[in-house]
């Protein structure tokens, strides 16, 4: 057995992807950067405590904050409460897009966003159901993506759903599959 052979052997098969990407790239995921945290104070100077919080907000527990809370405040968009992050990828053209896997029944899943949102949004295809809300508008000479949420229901009479891709994670198999596409930064302005 060759030695190309046996790593192959070894290695698991790809995860599926839910969504189809831009440029037909097949780019593995990515787990997102976690958030920068400041360094610890040296040499006995104490830091700065955090700006306080306008009146009427509450502050999040930092024991209660989930990584796809966290991941959600960085995208701009909602995350469905609990539901778990999958992977990013990237779309192309500066853009990614990440996956949450959710046990919620799509259509929960799009009574939900449709009140967050605060729009219709619109099913793109019955089978399976795929329900899009774009939330910015697209560029086609500069995004992969329009800017928004889509979900997609895979859990069918030929299916239980799309699997958990980490080994041994629960659920085994996510009925729903959420989508996100933040709209892109800015590109720098030119300095005069």
């Amino acid at each position: 057995m060759s030695v190309g052979t046996a790593l192959s052997a070894q290695q698991p098969p790809p995860v599926p992807q839910p969504f189809p990407k831009a440029g037909g790239s097949n780019q593995q995921p990515s787990e997102p950067a976690p958030p920068q945290q400041p360094p610890p104070a040296t040499n006995g100077t104490a830091q700065s405590p955090p700006p306080a919080q306008p009146a009427g907000q509450a502050q999040p527990n930092p024991a209660t904050v989930t990584p796809e809370a966290e991941l959600a405040a960085k995208l701009g968009l909602p995350v469905y409460p609990g539901a778990q992050f999958m992977a990013s990828y990237d779309a192309g053209r500066g853009q990614r897009y990440y996956l949450f896997g959710s046990t919620v029944p799509f259509n929960d899943l799009v009574a939900y966003y449709k009140a967050v949102l605060k729009q219709r949004g619109n099913l793109v295809f019955d089978s399976p159901a795929t329900y899009m809300f774009e939330v910015g508008k697209f560029d086609e000479d500069t995004m992969a993506f329009p800017p928004g949420v889509t979900i997609k229901d895979f859990q069918s009479q030929l299916s239980n759903g799309y699997p958990n891709p980490k080994p041994g994670g629960q659920p085994a198999f996510f009925p729903t599959i959420i989508q996100i596409v933040p709209a892109p930064a800015p590109a720098p302005q030119p300095q005069p």
